[in-house]
């Protein structure tokens, strides 16, 4: 049975729950391998919306184990705020697994991510300001914190105390902000340990005997494939490896246990946050993206930037993810336009590419190369096959399929759980 990787195939919001959702009954468990509470879910079941941001979309489906694994950084208020809105909800949060290697966001990681943003004035990454980037930056570094340390009070204080000996230098001196006290750090930490306890393990050790006992196991990435901090628009991009290849050493599981690559793509294309974007649309045709197709963060609640399709980045996502499935959504929100531009290729100063640029800069003056396609009026949004779809529709997914590296195994056309197409099986 398969191990298979879900990432965002643009730059985020894509839609990643609803290919998990799809495989619903099917899976045993959802890991999350990257990122932290930077990035959410939106996950509609019946008249319920659930908004998650740390925990695994997999935690709303019955008898799936969900896993936050090592290559997540956790903030440990938001982990319990979230499990107990679900259980508020009716959800059953007991299955929860967490790794013990997964590193903590602490308070001085958030409060460093606000000033060093602020500081940087017009050059600003657009951080959620949640700390994650200085808590990667500690793993890195190898002063970090990580879940372990908290059952252990007098190796937590030592690596605390190590951590702030130069950043309190450096809020104090730099940033003109008080010193962090490290027995405030180390008490607001250690009031999680008992509840954290029974969740936490060898997640690593779990995942490759599931896999091993023919279990279904899904890496659900965070972010998406032009934010990964290697292979995205750095440095406008996330502070970990949201490609296919994070999910093996964010999960400790190998690449030879990787069956599938499913790779989500809206109908059209989102960013949020500084960088390039070349399809980005401003004005009137912006925001009608942006109010028909509700683009607004669901961790900041900040407006998305919106564009048309962009068919080279699909084929880089394709290419460096080793896609073997993409799963369009939102086809129904392009709804009633007469004619849809779609983006096959650029120019840069004059010149046709039609490849993503490796070149930043010739990235950021990347003028799109579009073609239109007809567009269709009617309601789709009860479509369950193929067939259902208007000719026009049918058109558009062919045309974007064989632009983007991949076949396009599904159709979101709709917000429900439930409003979708499938046309390949994605486990098959």
């Amino acid at each position: 049975m398969p191990g298979v990787v879900i990432v965002g195939a643009q730059w985020g919001d894509e839609g990643k729950g609803k290919a998990t959702d799809l495989l619903g009954s099917r899976i045993d468990y959802v890991v999350k391998f990257n990122g932290g509470n930077n990035a959410g879910h939106t996950v509609v079941v019946g008249d319920e919306k659930y908004a998650l941001h740390l925990l695994p979309s997999g935690i709303l489906t019955e008898g799936v184990v969900p896993v936050i694994a090592n290559g997540v950084v956790v903030d440990l208020e938001v982990l319990f705020a979230e499990l107990e809105a679900l259980s508020a909800r009716g959800i059953d949060v007991s299955r929860l697994r967490v790794s013990a290697n997964a590193h903590v966001i602490t308070h001085y990681h958030r409060t460093l991510d606000k000033v060093t943003e602020r500081f940087l004035g017009k050059r600003q990454i657009g951080t959620t300001g949640r700390g994650i980037g200085p808590t990667y930056a500690d793993k890195i570094n190898r002063v970090g914190i990580r879940i372990q340390d908290l059952f252990d009070e007098n190796i937590l204080r030592q690596k605390v105390e190590g951590a702030l000996d130069q950043k309190n230098h450096l809020l104090v001196k730099v940033y003109n902000r008080r010193a962090i006290s490290p027995d405030e750090v180390v008490e607001d930490l250690l009031q999680y340990a008992a509840r954290l306890r029974p969740m936490v393990g060898d997640t690593a050790l779990e995942l490759n005997r599931a896999l091993d006992a023919g279990k279904t196991v899904v890496f659900e990435g965070g972010q998406a494939t032009m934010l990964d901090v290697d292979h995205g628009t750095y440095p406008f991009v996330t502070s970990s490896n949201s490609t296919a290849g994070g999910a093996c050493t964010g999960s400790g599981v190998g690449p030879g246990r990787i069956d599938r690559v499913i790779a989500i793509v809206k109908a059209y294309t989102t960013r949020v946050g500084a960088g390039p974007f070349p399809t980005e649309l401003v004005g009137e045709q912006g925001e009608w993206l942006r109010s028909r197709g509700f683009e607004f963060g669901t961790t900041t609640g900040r407006p998305r930037r919106t564009g048309w399709y962009d068919a080279p980045v699909a084929r880089y996502a394709s290419r460096v993810n080793g896609v073997t499935d993409f799963v369009m959504t939102k086809l129904d929100v392009l709804t009633g336009l007469e004619r849809i531009p779609v983006c096959v290729a650029y120019e840069v100063e004059g010149v046709r590419v039609d490849e993503v640029p490796v070149s930043q800069s010739d990235f950021h003056h990347a003028v799109p190369v579009y073609e239109e396609l007809p567009g269709w009026d009617e309601d789709i949004t009860g479509a369950r096959e193929f067939a259902d779809l208007p000719r026009a529709a049918q058109d558009y997914v062919l045309a974007i399929e064989e632009m983007s590296g991949s076949r396009m195994s599904a159709i979101g056309v709709g917000p429900e759980r439930d409003a979708i197409v499938v046309r390949h099986d994605l486990l098959g």
